[in-house]
This record gives C-alpha cells, structure tokens and sequence, in this order.
C-alpha cells in the first residue's frame, strides 16, 4: 500500500485494518469465561506487545486499556517525550484521527432516530450545490453513501495541493496551513468522481466533511457543539473535545507525537517532533482529541446499544466488504463509521485512527463488554510492513486469542 503523508494526515491509513482469517465474531460465552484468550487475568501476552513495540518496532510509546466484563487494565511502554524520558499515562490526550468518523456517523443516526432528517436523503438536499461541479452531482449522492464510503467523491489527499504541499518534508512547512470545510470539499472534487455513485467502494475523507456540514446544517450548531452535547457531556467524556480550526495544541496533559513523514519501516530516517499541527485538515474526519479511557467508554457505549435505536444500530453494523476497492486493505469490513477485524480466534468491532504522529484503535467484542484501546505516539514501526497496524494487530491477537502473531 502506498502512504503519503498527507493520507496519514486525512487518516486514510489509519482506518485501514489489518485482518488475518476467521470471520465468525468472537463468542461472548468464551470470552467472558475467563478462558480462551490471552488478556484475561495479568495480560502478560499484551504487555510483551507492547514492550516489542518499542524494543522491536522502534516507537517512541504505547499505550492500551482494556475493559473486561467490568474490570479495567492499563499498560504502557516507552516514552511520552523523547527529550525529557517522561513516562506516558493514562490521562494523555491525543489526536485520534479517524475514529472522529464513527462519533460524526453516530450523531448523523442519532439525527435520524429523531427524525430531522434521513440518511437516504440527498446531500443536495442538505448542502444545495456544494458538490454540483467536475462531474459530480450532489443529487445523487446519499448520506448513507458518504458514511460507508460508496459516494464516489474523491479523497481530499489526492488533490494536486494535497500531493503538493504535504508531501515528505514540505509537510513541515504547510502543517499549519488553514483550511475551511468549504475548502476541503473543494479540493475533493478537484479530482473527478472515481465511480458512479453506490457501484464500489473507496475510502474517502472528503465523505465525512460533507457529514460534518450535514450536521451543522441540520441542526444550527457547530460540529463541535454537537459532538459535545451527544457524546462528551453525557458519557462524562472529560478529555474528548473536536478543537476548534485554530487550536494547534492539546489542551490538558499529553505528551509529544513524532513523525517520519509518511515512510512506515524505514529506521534510518530522521524523527520530527509534530504535536503542534492545524486540526482544520480533519474537520469531520480525523480532527477530535480523546484519550484511550474516553474511547474506551464511547465504544463500550456505542457497542452496547446505549447510543442508538435497534433500527440505526442495524443500519451502522452494515458492513461492506471494501476489498475491491482502493484505499483499504482486504479482508476487513466497514459499515458507517465502524469497521470489524477478522482476527485468528474471531472477529473484533470497532474503529482505528491516526494523524502525523499519532495511530490508535478502540476494537472489542460486539457488546462492547471487552475492549481494548492502544495507541502509539510514532506514524512507524521499524520492520513492519504496515507500520503500527502491524502492532496494533499483535495486541489483538494478544489479547483476544491468547498471542501475538509475528
């Protein structure tokens, strides 16, 4: 797979999941029963993962919380800031990419569920002309398509400015370039539609920008408004926040995120040090700062019925299988804004994220009863072809099945 900085930034990569074999969904009467998987008990099996991260795959820190059918662990590995040795914990905060795209297809169906709009309905008919030019037609173009990446609409990283400008180490330059959502939707469609709309499948950010103005539009308030009133304040999500398009910063405590500007296994290149970066890239797709608890709180609420209707939660956990298309690696599924990993002993739920500098996951069992969320504070991972995914699926299979798996 080819990575460019500027797909890692839009968290194309990020979402892309990494599966092995066994499609069947991990059975809640095994995995709950205290046999049958490595992260019962001491979690010795994810704690070696995570020390290989670091001693093996070169990363700078890790980080994982797991929930289990009512107790809570937490590990890490490594440094939070290479300069100072300062040890990461569990209170840091970081940018999470494209996981910001399961919270934004939650509020578009939770908006469903009450009624304010549909997510058949046209994107014309909620932002009349904005994708009405180089071929495309809004009035053909569905939420539902946007949400599970069958809309057609270009991604933003294949702009001629995108190719550009945040390419290699002209990254660092223009990683505080400011962008409107009106912006980014214009730099999507600058590149032709790549299929009709509804007859394939390819990952998208431009997808969840136009969700996030959808939101807006719908409601009155800001994106941020609405992620707080639906997710933050209720779930008592304290560390969970999209910044507003001029926050360059983490608020809170965090540590330093570092960069090898979109070259994955390479352990001779240099490291940069690239915490401070404009969020406005992200706008509805990889902007949101959360920490490892708070995702592990959302999905845990998400997975278990908390957060939608039985009508909406059929319609999220509708997955295609993207395999044919680009922009993802095979064998994994998605539906809107979630996506399953196939694991040797069974299939887990959930999303993954990243941003320069910073890859995360949030997987569990399909009830949310067991989750574990990890991420890492490094865009590579040194002899491992598909960088931190490669890590993140040991911990998987570590905690799920019982092993990592080389």
């Amino acid at each position: 797979m080819k990575t460019t900085t500027r797909t890692a930034l839009a968290a194309v990569v990020a979402a892309a999941l990494l599966s092995a074999t066994a499609p069947a969904a991990l059975a809640a009467d095994r995995e709950h029963s205290g046999h049958g998987h490595g992260g019962h008990g001491d979690h010795q099996g994810l704690q070696a993962a995570l020390d290989q991260a670091v001693t093996g795959a070169g990363l700078p820190g890790v980080t994982a919380e797991v929930r289990d059918n009512g107790s809570t662990w937490w590990g890490q590995s490594g440094t939070a800031d290479l300069s100072t040795g300062q040890k990461l914990r569990p209170q840091d905060r970081f940018r999470i990419g494209s996981t910001t795209k399961t919270f934004v297809a939650t509020a578009l169906l939770q908006l469903e569920a009450e009624g304010r709009l549909s997510i058949d309905d046209s994107v014309e008919r909620w932002l009349p002309g904005v994708v009405d030019s180089n071929g495309y037609d809004g009035s053909a173009i569905t939420i539902r398509q946007l949400l599970n990446h069958t809309s057609g609409v270009a991604n933003i990283a294949m702009s001629d400015v995108a190719q550009r400008d945040f390419q290699g180490e002209a990254f660092l330059q223009h990683r505080f370039d400011h962008f409107t959502p009106q912006e980014l939707v214009e730099l999507g469609i600058s590149v032709k539609p790549r299929f009709a709309p509804g007859t394939s499948w390819e990952y998208s950010d431009t997808n969840y920008v136009l969700a996030g103005m959808i939101i807006e539009q719908a409601t009155g308030h800001s994106l941020a408004q609405e992620i707080a009133d639906r997710f933050a304040k209720p779930l008592h999500l304290k560390s969970t926040y999209e910044p507003a398009s001029d926050d360059t910063g983490i608020r809170g405590p965090h540590g330093r995120f570092y960069s090898k500007l979109g070259t994955f296994n390479d352990p001779k290149l240099p490291v940069y040090d690239v915490t401070e970066l404009s969020p406005s890239w992200g706008y509805g797709s990889g902007d949101m700062i959360s920490t490892v608890g708070d995702l592990g709180t959302f999905f845990q609420a998400l997975l278990g019925g908390r957060l939608l209707p039985p009508a909406q939660m059929g319609e999220m956990f509708t997955m295609k299988d993207p395999s044919t298309g680009a922009g993802w690696i095979p064998n994994s599924h998605y539906g809107l804004g979630v996506a399953s990993v196939s694991l040797s002993c069974g299939e887990v739920w959930g999303m993954g994220g990243a941003i320069n500098g910073s890859w995360s996951y949030t997987f569990g069992s399909r009830d949310g009863r067991h989750m574990m969320s990890t991420q890492v504070n490094g865009d590579w991972a040194n002899g491992e072809a598909w960088g931190p995914i490669s890590v993140f699926t040991k911990e998987l299979e570590a905690e799920f099945c019982g092993e990592a798996k080389n």
